[in-house]
């Protein structure tokens, strides 16, 4: 899960990048972004990430699953120092290994257990934040640069953890006619494609930075304390305390790694890992196998009758008599 959500982020950015800035709160976007082999491989890890999560979710709680989400950042600096010859500084080696550290305070503190049911009043709130986060997105939308990515971003957060809350009671529903009819189900769906769709307005504002840094941190504290307060998430008795360092040294070292873990826009890392994603082109045909223009045919001449069918001017005349 980490993995994937690491990849996505690297592709998704890559292709935000190479897409013309969106001026309005336009779906469009998103196919325009299809068009982009990079965003198609970033949607694809991306969708494999959400389903890992997903399962994820039955038994864990979302403070320690939005955390593992966030620290996709972390594989991400990894496959640009293998891939694209980042340099990765000693500060960013030390955010490293405390996301690690994080993670694994997350992981002794966390108790599996079911998430219990969400009811009316959650399902009614995350209902009623769909046209909320939608109309903030319309403002934002008008921002540029870094105030543009963190605001658009943040709003992305919002509708990622959204769904993650949806995500955690629905998760255990064990008969498909169940999940198919939960209306948990669409409010995760609808909730998925805006904060995607704010995702990528984010990345092409100028700072792909500042967008993940603020899509980490709005994703992850509110579905925490949600999960905490609602949906029956469990820490080890006496272990709170180490629940909270994790989480506080988890998401400190994603924001710090967003600064060097996302390639920033028009640099030399973008383009060499887009040419590496275009199509070879069809190499040049041989000289003797280009199209030639065609030679211009002669008029025909009009000739007597005779002349036509005699070779020589005297059987010609011989023909005439």
């Amino acid at each position: 899960m980490i993995v994937a959500y690491g990849v996505a982020n690297l592709f998704q950015s890559v292709a935000a990048a190479q897409t013309t800035t969106g001026r309005s709160f336009d779906p469009g976007l998103l196919l325009r972004l299809a068009g982009h082999r990079s965003y198609l491989i970033g949607v694809a890890c991306q969708v494999l990430g959400f389903l890992l999560a997903f399962l994820a979710r039955r038994d864990l709680p979302l403070f320690l699953v939005q955390a593992s989400v966030a620290a996709g950042l972390g594989v991400t600096a990894v496959f640009g120092v293998v891939l694209l010859k980042w340099r990765l500084p000693r500060a960013e080696v030390v955010l490293l290994l405390l996301l690690g550290a994080g993670l694994t305070a997350l992981v002794l503190s966390a108790q599996p257990a079911q998430s219990g049911p969400l009811g009316p009043t959650g399902v009614i709130g995350l209902a009623l934040a769909l046209p909320l986060i939608a109309g903030l997105g319309f403002f934002a939308i008008r921002l540029h640069g870094a105030p543009g990515s963190v605001a658009l971003g943040s709003l992305a957060g919002l509708a990622f953890s959204a769904a993650a809350i949806a995500a955690r009671p629905l998760a255990s529903v064990h008969s498909l006619d169940g999940f198919l009819r939960d209306p948990l189900l669409y409010l995760l769906i609808v909730h998925s494609v805006i904060g995607q769709l704010l995702l990528g307005l984010a990345m092409q504002r100028g700072s792909t930075t500042a967008a993940v840094a603020a899509m980490d941190a709005a994703g992850a504290v509110p579905a925490a304390i949600v999960g905490l307060l609602l949906l029956n998430d469990k820490i080890w008795p006496g272990r709170e305390w180490l629940a909270a360092v994790g989480f506080l040294v988890t998401l400190a070292a994603v924001i710090g790694l967003t600064r060097y873990a996302a390639p920033q826009h028009g640099g030399l890392a973008k383009q060499q890992l887009a040419a590496r994603l275009q199509p070879p082109e069809p190499p040049e045909p041989p000289e003797t196998m280009r199209a030639q223009p065609p030679r211009p045919v002669p008029p025909p001449t009009l000739l007597p009758r005779a002349e036509q069918y005699a070779s020589t001017p005297e059987a010609a005349h011989r023909y005439r008599r």
